[in-house]
């Protein structure tokens, strides 16, 4: 097997599927990323038997083959090369590999191509078309609320609701909610819940490319198909907990404020909260917010006041700050509106301005207040 390529060229390539490559596992073959070479388009592929991930690459190929590489080895050597002219040949008979600079040459031991795991063929029963920036929208705006606690496992995905044209993405960890629509979907006819599970997105975050792509799925698995990158992985066979319960339909209270200022100023109070509960209070009054922290156990306290649009009853409501600090920065308009019940009902909050199509609903649930 024989190929020459820009060594920055692979690096990329490799970088958008490593992230999959387990670093220890029961099975060795898994820390290797295929590389297979079929006249000038080389084909890698990764995989930890629940997500598979692979990318294509066009090279000037003069020997086809196919061999693992030990993928931690080969992304390291790639990652301290400058950019340069490189020859992989990969001598199958005996799994020698030597990489082949202007400068320098690399050796290093594959493994026979037979032995990695064969991916399952994949099925699709129904496929949405949506441009790249919809799904990474999607998954920054969602990710960050799936929980991590492995004994709630329908919670460590991202729920993704499909009927009537929306496409409905939800994510929880049981202290916040998100919740994102996108209308107008034009193949989102099937009804269908699934949960997708947090690493597999994360991945498709870090390698979603501009352009027409496509989401395909069936009852088990779900397949992101890019130009040139694929990733299939299993899905959350669980679940999900009633989401749309927890969502209050009485919230009347509305507090409209500056995104920047509120986000500034939570994250300055927020450092003389407790390292423990990460406590702050919010007091309102008319067209006024109060933000107030206090750390009984090293006498540390702040306040901040802030000009707000906020015309109802006073109200005292308490937050964890890290969870406000991520939704805040989540919300990409200028101003954000609160909408309250009570003290001890979840808070929702909103962006003012949103995307034609969207729909952005963000939930925190209230902090007990000490006296």
């Amino acid at each position: 097997m024989k190929f020459t390529v820009e060594s920055n060229e692979l690096q990329k390539a490799l970088m958008k599927i490593s992230g999959v490559v387990p670093s220890k596992s029961t099975l060795p073959i898994l820390e290797n990323i295929l590389f297979s070479l079929s006249n000038n388009s080389l084909l890698l592929v990764a995989t930890d038997l629940e997500i598979s991930m692979s990318a294509t690459l066009e090279v000037r190929g003069s020997e086809d083959g196919s061999i693992a590489v030990p993928a931690k080895r080969v992304m390291d050597t790639l990652r301290a090369l400058p950019e340069a002219q490189l020859i992989f040949h990969a001598d199958i008979s005996t799994n020698k590999i030597r990489m082949i600079t202007e400068n320098g040459e690399y050796n290093l031991i594959g493994e026979i191509s037979q032995d990695y795991p064969a991916i399952p063929e994949f099925k699709g029963e129904s496929e949405i078309v949506f441009e790249g920036s919809l799904i990474g929208s999607m998954i920054s705006k969602t990710i960050f609320s799936v929980s991590t606690d492995e004994l709630r496992p329908a919670m460590t995905g991202l729920l993704l609701q499909i009927k009537n044209g929306e496409m409905c993405a939800v994510a929880t960890d049981g202290h916040r909610l998100v919740r994102v629509i996108y209308s107008k979907i034009a193949q989102a006819k099937a009804h269908k819940d699934i949960i997708i599970p947090a690493k597999a997105l994360i991945l498709v975050s870090k390698a979603i490319e501009d352009g027409t792509n496509t989401i395909s799925f069936n009852t088990t698995h779900i397949k992101f198909s890019f130009k040139n990158f694929t990733l299939t992985s299993r899905l959350i066979e669980e679940s999900y907990p009633n989401y749309e319960s927890v969502i209050p339909l009485e919230n009347d209270k509305k507090l409209s404020v500056d995104r920047n200022a509120l986000f500034a100023s939570v994250k300055r109070v927020s450092l003389y909260s407790s390292n423990t509960t990460h406590q702050i209070r919010f007091s309102t009054k008319k067209d006024e917010l109060k933000i107030m922290a206090e750390d009984v156990d090293f006498g540390g306290e702040a306040k901040e006041r802030i000009v707000c649009n906020y015309s109802a009853d006073n109200m005292e409501i308490g937050f964890n700050a890290t969870y406000l600090i991520d939704i805040l920065s989540h919300i990409d308009s200028a101003e954000v509106v609160f909408s309250f019940s009570s003290s001890v009902k979840a808070a929702i909050i909103k962006p003012t301005t949103m995307k034609e199509n969207e729909d952005v609903l963000m939930l925190v649930m209230p902090m007990r207040l000490n006296v």
